[in-house]
């Protein structure tokens, strides 16, 4: 069974000013579009058992090229689904208790989340997360993501330099601050942490 690249929410220019047109062609064009190119010969070739879901191959793959592949296209589809045209702000409802319960204020998470996603070296992700019954932020390199660590995730951002280059250049900060204030869909959040707490 041949993996897809999975439609992206929006327009590629639906982000605008705050990810330009430019920015989704190259990543999920590009980026995204080559992560399923790359599983799909390795199906192809036997390396990876492509009667498996996504996220069974995944769960099956040890650090390597298969789990790479197969992870990075998990996240960005994730990824994408994160934001919004006219997303950001705070949340509202259980998701808002949540953080206040779990962080103290929605300042104090977003000083955890941004500190997550800044500080990580190189290339990886900055995550909300659900584990042991709470809210947790947490950040990972490469391809690594929550499901290997008996975590559900719940918000992500891409902290690879591909996400945000060109539109910051190498301003990460920046990215993570505009990410949180005007693309982040928290209705989305919403509906992954209700599934988590099932």
């Amino acid at each position: 069974m041949a993996i897809t690249l999975p439609p992206l929410p929006y327009d590629v220019a639906a982000l605008e000013p705050h990810l330009t047109k430019e920015n989704l062609e190259l990543h999920y064009g590009k980026h995204h579009n080559a992560y399923v190119v790359n599983l799909n010969k390795f199906i192809e070739e036997g390396k990876a058992d492509g009667s498996k879901s996504l996220d069974e191959i995944i769960q099956a793959s040890s650090a390597g090229p298969v789990f790479n592949n197969a992870a990075q296209i998990w996240n960005h589809t994730f990824y994408w689904s994160c934001m919004k045209p006219k997303g950001g702000g705070e949340p509202k409802g259980a998701l808002a208790d949540a953080i206040v319960r779990d962080f103290g204020s929605f300042a104090g998470f977003k000083e955890k989340f941004t500190n997550a996603s800044v500080s990580q070296f190189g290339s990886g992700w900055g995550w909300l997360v659900w584990e042991n019954g709470k809210l947790a932020v947490t950040s990972s390199g490469n391809a690594d993501l929550p499901m290997k660590h008996g975590q559900v995730a719940l918000l992500t951002c891409d902290v690879w330099e591909h996400a945000y280059y060109p539109t910051y250049k190498n301003l990460r900060p920046k990215y993570v601050e505009v990410f949180l204030a005007n693309l982040v869909n928290w209705d989305f959040v919403t509906k992954n942490l209700g599934l988590a707490q099932k």
